[in-house]
């Protein structure tokens, strides 16, 4: 039996019948369709969506942002959903590389369906096509390529029958998932094929829990019990294995205490007798000093960025031993580790076994306690401290994180927001903190908050952003309000990009290029521009309040839960009030030659600092 269809129509039909499955629980792949259409797509993918009304399909503002939503949809269900992102050919397929880029980097299933040239090309060139001397195999969609863990051009309908199961192998899997880009020519779109009725049958892809090589397990196990000062590093991969439980139970049976990443905060709640926070250039003061002293680390579901090792600085032990948890091979090996390459949750579960009599030193408990109460206290300093207005950051994650409830989500991005919150804030829920850090892309918040409301309506979602990202990708504010998809944003406006205003001038370059400042008659920075983000948030669509003092945000916050459509709360905080860091270093180069004596002083500092960073080598066994 077969069934005609243009290959659009196939490319949906086949969309609506994969399931995912983990654990027993199953449930559809795909919660539908982004798109914006154009001549490379709407008499194709856009016939074939209008034909396929149970297959949802939502209209954004800018294909980068609806790859964004894609992505925090799925962050947001633990990489078990996902969205599709089509685009015509063009500039709407190349703005798909920024959020494709972040994706990838941050591990996280979207499926691209941008539009292409023609494959018969007697028609070339066409509209927005790229033309290539030495080839005539080539269009922009190639710019998709490095930023993709699967791509493939479709130039004959059938072909979707070997891609398509490819790219859902990919898209499913905790190892290899990322952004999948199929290049669908617009001619070959609309284009009928014959197709076999068993491509259309249900099928589900089972996620499943992979199980490190025993043999390695138990010298883990032995590595661990040898251990003076063991830490645990948890990352990413233990939100989305479902492992936050098995950690907890197995950090308080053994006392190791647990840093986490950007991606794993969460992992444990703030308050668990072993969570030490934060740890790297983002990181606590506990977290950091044990980080430091560490004679053994095991590492779960990190791929160990710059910001998580401090640049090669954060672990200074002589002695020091890596285990490594990670699905991902290429993961698990890194730092010459022991590796264990298999699923956090079951392997956790099975670390508990084999180390069921085992817990740290009570000096070394004592230790961790103490690190945890000056922690403590360090941020009720900093949540307590009042100055303006401006507000300082600090004081607003403070207020913010007091009045959120235990189910409700924050999420941000880019700039020194991330830095602070990864602190400061205090989780109690482990999807309740939603950070893109990975690419650290300005523009994802609010974007991305829409993704995480959709996968999950039920909660309260708080987009915290600053001014600059603000600015770059605002409009989606008008998608939540055509879907109906309510979101909070907070936004904060300290007239520039404070983040690398103060990396600026740790560099010894002033700040230069960072602040929001008209020319003066000479051209140099004058007066401050005064933007009325109320205005223009009003003007999408939003409600919009702003906030000067204290308690104008706090009662401006208090009331966003009983609003029912977005909305926007402004205030002004100190562009140079930050939150300082903590026994960390992060190894930005410095200019070697300058006659700026600030410069030059930097440099001295930048140079003393590498002389920290470290090789890993495997150790004796």
């Amino acid at each position: 039996m077969t069934r005609r269809l243009t290959m659009a129509q196939a490319v949906i039909q086949f969309l609506k019948v994969q399931y995912v499955s983990r654990d027993g629980s199953e449930n559809p792949f795909f919660a539908g369709c982004f798109g914006i259409f154009g001549h490379g797509n709407v008499a194709g993918m856009g016939q074939a969506l209008q034909q396929n009304l149970d297959f949802p399909y939502y209209l954004c503002r800018n294909e980068q942002a609806m790859v964004h939503t894609a992505a925090g949809f799925a962050k947001m269900s633990n990489r078990l959903r996902t969205l599709v992102c089509t685009t015509s050919i063009g500039p709407g397929a190349t703005n798909m590389v920024t959020g494709a880029a972040g994706a990838t980097i941050n591990r996280l299933p979207v499926l691209l369906l941008p539009g292409d040239i023609f494959a018969r090309r007697n028609v070339a060139p066409v509209l927005q096509q790229l033309e290539w001397p030495s080839t005539q195999d080539v269009s922009v969609n190639d710019c998709l390529k490095p930023v993709s863990r699967y791509w493939d051009r479709i130039q004959r309908p059938e072909q979707i029958l070997t891609s398509l199961p490819e790219a859902m192998r990919v898209l499913t899997s905790p190892a290899e998932t990322g952004a999948v880009t199929l290049a669908l020519p617009q001619d070959v779109q609309a284009e009928a094929f014959d197709y076999p009725e068993e491509f259309f049958r249900r099928r589900t892809w089972v996620v499943p829990r992979l199980r490190a090589d025993a043999a390695q397990l138990n010298q883990a196990a032995q590595w661990i019990r040898s251990a003076q000062r063991p830490l645990i590093l948890a990352g990413g991969g233990v939100i989305y294995s479902n492992a936050t439980e098995p950690l907890a139970g197995f950090a308080a049976s053994t006392g190791i205490p647990v840093g986490e990443t950007q991606a794993g905060k969460g992992a444990l709640n703030f308050d668990h007798a072993q969570s030490v926070g934060a740890i790297g250039v983002t990181g606590t003061s506990a977290a950091n000093r044990l980080a430091r002293g560490a004679d053994l680390i095991l590492s779960v579901g990190t791929r160990y960025s710059d910001f998580t090792t401090a640049s090669k600085t954060a672990f200074q032990n002589p002695d020091l031993r890596f285990i490594n948890v990670n699905v991902a091979e290429f993961d698990a090996f890194k730092h010459a580790a022991l590796p264990l390459a298999g699923d956090a949750r079951a392997t956790l579960e099975e670390l508990s076994t084999a180390l069921a009599s085992y817990h740290v030193t009570e000096d070394y408990r004592s230790e961790i306690a103490r690190l945890r109460s000056e922690w403590t206290a360090e941020v009720d300093k900093i949540y307590s401290r009042r100055r303006g207005p401006p507000l300082s950051q600090g004081e607003v994650i403070g207020l913010l994180n007091a009045t959120l409830g235990p189910r409700d989500v924050i999420v941000c991005a880019a700039g020194s927001l991330p830095g602070d919150l990864h602190k400061l804030w205090r989780t109690r829920d482990p999807k309740g903190y939603h950070l893109e850090y990975g690419y650290s892309c300005m523009g994802y918040e609010i974007a991305g908050g829409l993704g995480v409301k959709m996968a999950d309506p039920g909660r309260e979602v708080y987009v915290l952003v600053g001014d600059g990202s603000y600015l770059m990708m605002a409009q989606e504010i008008a998608t939540s309000l055509q879907e109906n998809v309510k979101i909070n944003i907070v936004l904060l406006d300290n007239h520039g990009f404070s983040s690398i205003g103060g990396l600026s001038r740790a560099c010894g370059s002033g700040g230069f290029g960072t602040r929001y400042q008209y020319r003066d008659q000479q051209g140099k920075a004058g007066a401050v521009m005064p933007i009325d983000f109320v205005a223009n948030a009003a003007s999408l669509g939003a409600h919009a309040v702003r906030a000067r003092t204290h308690e104008e945000l706090a009662e401006a916050v208090a009331g966003l839960k009983e609003q029912t459509r977005t909305s926007v709360v402004v205030v002004e905080t100190d562009y140079h009030d930050s939150v300082p860091g903590y026994e960390s270093w992060w190894d930005v180069p410095i200019a070697e030659v300058s006659e700026s004596e600030s410069v030059q002083v930097a440099r001295r500092a930048h140079v003393e600092g590498r002389k920290q960073e470290r090789y890993f080598w495997p150790p004796q066994r």
